[in-house]
């Protein structure tokens, strides 16, 4: 089980992994093992609460699908294993990161001070701009 929070879990049958060759530089171990892990998770199939899937789906993610798959591919590290467990760790945050409810933004009014240094930049600005015209002699 794929522990996301406590109370909630991903069993590791609905988590699809593939083991695959690595891209890139790397010499002979590239070219010979397959240590790249290429995870693919189906959102709309999992036991996830409705409200769980309906927020990930609706994710400006681009590892999510328009299928709603997640499809994630780990291959920075040597070994298939830690790879396995780069994804897995991968899809623990993008699950979690959607399921934390954005903090409430409170209104607040501008300082004084603030105000103030807006307007002189404006003002500073205006000058600049004004000493850009035709020189008269």
């Amino acid at each position: 089980m794929l522990v996301i929070s406590p109370h909630l879990s991903i069993p590791y049958d609905e988590i699809e992994t593939h083991a695959m060759r690595a891209q890139g530089a790397g010499g002979q171990n590239v070219n010979k093992v397959a240590s790249a892990i290429h995870l693919r998770f189906d959102i709309r199939a999992s036991s996830l609460p409705p409200a769980f899937k309906h927020q990930l789906l609706s994710l400006s993610d681009q590892r999510v699908s328009r299928e709603g798959v997640i499809v994630i591919k780990a291959q920075s590290h040597r070994t298939q294993e830690r790879n396995r467990e780069d994804a897995l760790a991968r899809l623990k945050e993008i699950i979690a990161g959607a399921l934390a409810a954005p903090k409430p933004r409170r209104a607040t009014q501008p300082t004084r001070a603030s105000k103030r240094r807006r307007l002189d930049s404006k003002q500073r600005r205006g000058q600049r701009k004004a000493l850009r015209g035709k020189v008269e002699s």
